[in-house]
């Protein structure tokens, strides 16, 4: 027997191991729960999730009609450049954010970037030289254990083979929860709190983040970026509110 006819026989036998091992712990949802074969999303979740495909191009808000700029960003320009959420907020994704945020849950961190990374071919351009992962406040990240932006930049970096660098963005103390908080008191509770390498200078950077809601995380860390000599700051997140 050849060794090619070996390898087709073994990789038969690990195929019918598999499905065996599949039909014993038949695979769940990791949003709703329900039997999900082989993948970590159910059919009826994939389904049913929301594409922000009519947006705002300047911050990616949800918008009724296509729009270059929506209200807010022709009143108050936002200091990033551009952004782009390619998922909205909005059931089931949002329970699947929730996991991977505060759940550990390294199934939804596995869902949530294979989706992010299913939407990279209907990005029109990707110009960058870097991505940046919004950092967390020490004490957060020692809580937590990991950083969920970090977790959702790694596999885009990969796809886009873009490096990404940890250190050209520091948060520079706590800040309370943004949960909760007025629009107003979400800016106030981030201003100050990053401060950008002089790395970036003349770089052209996507600041990679979860969920975006108001959009202050972004604009602090656009600003922070911006006055480290950023050139172009784009701010990516999974989801747009």
């Amino acid at each position: 027997m050849d060794d090619l006819t070996e390898k087709t026989r073994n990789s038969g036998k690990t195929a019918r191991i598999a499905d065996w091992l599949q039909g014993l712990w038949p695979g769940r949802c990791v949003a709703c729960a329900a039997a999900a074969g082989s993948d970590d999303l159910c059919a009826g979740c994939r389904a049913n999730l929301l594409p922000n495909r009519i947006r705002c191009l300047r911050c990616a808000l949800p918008l009724a009609e296509p729009a270059v700029a929506c209200g807010r960003c022709l009143r108050h320009a936002p200091s990033f450049d551009r952004a782009w959420s390619p998922w909205c907020y909005a059931s089931p994704l949002d329970l699947v954010v929730l996991k991977l945020k505060f759940g550990a849950d390294l199934a939804a961190a596995r869902v949530l970037g294979e989706l992010w990374r299913e939407q990279l071919p209907l990005r029109p351009q990707f110009e960058l030289d870097a991505l940046i992962p919004v950092p967390l406040a020490r004490d957060r990240l020692i809580e937590r254990g990991y950083n969920q932006a970090l977790e959702l930049a790694r596999p885009l970096a990969k796809s886009l083979a873009k490096p990404m660098h940890v250190g050209w963005l520091q948060r520079t103390r706590a800040t309370d929860p943004q949960s909760g908080l007025s629009a107003k008191a979400r800016k106030r509770n981030l201003a100050g709190a990053f401060v950008a390498d002089s790395a970036v200078r003349g770089k052209r950077v996507a600041v990679i983040d979860d969920v975006m809601t108001t959009g202050a995380t972004m604009q602090a860390c656009a600003k922070a970026l911006k006055r480290a000599g950023a050139v172009e700051v784009q701010a990516w997140s999974l989801a747009r509110v």
